[in-house]
């Protein structure tokens, strides 16, 4: 009976695939995202000011840095809790996919989610001119950003510990 407990908990990892495999439409949709605020930048360029060019190239830094997310967790993901990936015949596999453990793409999600906010509050503070935000608005786009460093300072100095500890008393 437990043999075969086991065995359906270890096959029920697969029930993550297809939460991979909505995160790679997602990323075609975000794609599609990209094109179009990339016709808007290049259509609106001359016409625009030196603060609005910044803004636009800031969205497609912005989706780039979150494609880059969506790509980080699908491929770490499905090999951390699925499946290996068999990279072998792909000349330009890219060489941390398969080397991404858990504490690593704990850091790699959270370091982008703070580029991403860093981003965003510096379109924020872009757009004061404009009365985009008002002064609350904009104190709460500061502190979020705020909590997303600390939670990854924090991250960082729990996983060296736990780190740290491995190496004491050995795996």
């Amino acid at each position: 009976m437990e043999k075969l407990i086991e065995r359906f908990i270890f096959v029920s990892r697969w029930l993550m695939a297809p939460f991979y495999i909505g995160l790679a439409i997602a990323l075609a949709i975000l794609l599609v995202k990209f094109g179009v605020e990339l016709v808007h930048f290049v259509t609106h360029a001359f016409s625009s000011t030196e603060t609005d060019i910044i803004l636009g190239i800031l969205a497609l830094v912005d989706l780039t840095f979150t494609g880059s997310l969506v790509v980080i967790v699908i491929f770490s993901g499905y090999e951390n809790f699925v499946s290996k990936i068999d990279s072998h015949g792909h000349a330009d596999w890219p060489e941390w996919m398969t080397k991404v453990d858990f504490a690593g793409l704990k850091q790699k999600l959270l370091a982008s989610i703070v580029a991403i906010s860093a981003i965003a509050l510096l379109k924020s503070f872009m757009n004061i001119d404009k009365g985009g935000l008002d002064d609350r608005q904009l104190y709460w786009l500061v502190v979020i950003h705020v909590v997303f460093v600390v939670s990854g300072l924090v991250l960082a100095w729990t996983d060296r510990i736990a780190d740290k500890g491995h190496g004491e008393g050995g795996h």
